[in-house]
C-alpha cells in the first residue's frame, strides 16, 4: 500500500512500475519489471507445465491486457489469440490460482435495474499491467493511463479489505442501460461506491454513475477520486485526489474519508 512508502509514495512512479516491493526498490526498476514479467509470468507457468504451449499463452496474456479494467469478454480473448474460449477459461483460471489477476464480480444486492452479469478483470498489479499492456497509434489518449489508476487504486481497496479488521468485499456496479460505478465496497460497517476519474479536474457528468447508484441505494457513501489537487464536494459527493487517498488508506482507518468543502 501506499502508506508503506510514506513520503516516498509517488503516484505517477507507482502508476508505471507498480507496487511490487522488488521491483519498486531495485536500482533499475524497468528492467526489473520487464524480467518479472517475462521470467514470472510465463517462465513460472511454463515450468509448472501448466499450459502446453507457452506462445498461445503469452499472446493471452498481451490480449487479455487489454480487458484490464474491463467486463471479461472470453470469446472476444480466445477470437484474438485464436484458441478455443475454453483454452482461455483455463488460461484466466491459471492467472487467478498463481494471484496474477483477479475477476471482480458485479454488486447486485437488492438490485432495482438490471445488471450486467460477467465480472471484470485486472492483473494484480499496475506495474505489470503496464509492462505486458502493449502500446500504439490506435489507442486512444488516456486509455492506458486510465486503466493503470483504476487498476491502482482496485490494489489499494483490495489491500484493505485484506488487511483491515471489517470483514467487506469489493465489487463494480454497471446496469444493462450503462450506467457504472467502478467499485463497491460492501461490508459490515462499510457500504462505499467509488468512481475513479484520470482526469485534473471534476465536471458534474462524471458523477452521473455515482448518483445513479445512490438514487438505488440512498444508503451508500459515494466518492469521486481524481488527478487534481483539491477536496471537493459536488452534488453531496466527495470528490478527493487520488495521490493523498491512497497516501492515508491503512487497515487500521475507515475507508471513508471526513467529508470535503463544499462547492
Amino acid at each position: 500500500m501506499a502508506v508503506e512508502q510514506g513520503e516516498d509514495f509517488e503516484l505517477e512512479k507507482a502508476l508505471a512500475i507498480g507496487m511490487v516491493p522488488m521491483i519498486v526498490e531495485a536500482e533499475d526498476p524497468a528492467d526489473v519489471l520487464r524480467s518479472y514479467v517475462g521470467l514470472y509470468l510465463q517462465g513460472e507457468v511454463q515450468a509448472e507445465g501448466l499450459v502446453r504451449n507457452i506462445g498461445n499463452f503469452a499472446r493471452f496474456l498481451e490480449t487479455a491486457s487489454f480487458s484490464h479494467g474491463q467486463v471479461v469478454n472470453i470469446s472476444n480473448i480466445a477470437r484474438e489469440c485464436q484458441v478455443e474460449r475454453s483454452t482461455v477459461s483455463g488460461y484466466m483460471d491459471i492467472l487467478e490460482d498463481m494471484l496474477l489477476g483477479y475477476r471482480l464480480p458485479i454488486f447486485a444486492k437488492r438490485a432495482r435495474r438490471a445488471t450486467v452479469v460477467h465480472p471484470k478483470f485486472y492483473f494484480f498489479d499496475t506495474g505489470v499491467f503496464r509492462s505486458v499492456r502493449p502500446s500504439g497509434p490506435l489507442d486512444r489518449k488516456g486509455d492506458i493511463h486510465g486503466a493503470a489508476l483504476e487498476g491502482l487504486v482496485a490494489q489499494h481497496l483490495r489491500a484493505w479489505i485484506a488487511y483491515g479488521k471489517e470483514e467487506a468485499e469489493l465489487f463494480y456496479w454497471r446496469t444493462r442501460a450503462g450506467a457504472e460505478v467502478d467499485f463497491i465496497v460492501y461490508g459490515t460497517k462499510t457500504f462505499a461506491a467509488i468512481e475513479v476519474k484520470n482526469a485534473a479536474t471534476v465536471q458534474r457528468r462524471d458523477l452521473r454513475g455515482l448518483r445513479t447508484f445512490r438514487e438505488d441505494y440512498p444508503e451508500v457513501q459515494p466518492l469521486l477520486l481524481y488527478r487534481g489537487t483539491q477536496a471537493l464536494r459536488i452534488d453531496g459527493i466527495a470528490c478527493l485526489p487520488c495521490d493523498s487517498f491512497l497516501a492515508n488508506l491503512t487497515p487500521d482507518n475507515e475507508l471513508m474519508p471526513t467529508p470535503a468543502s463544499k462547492n
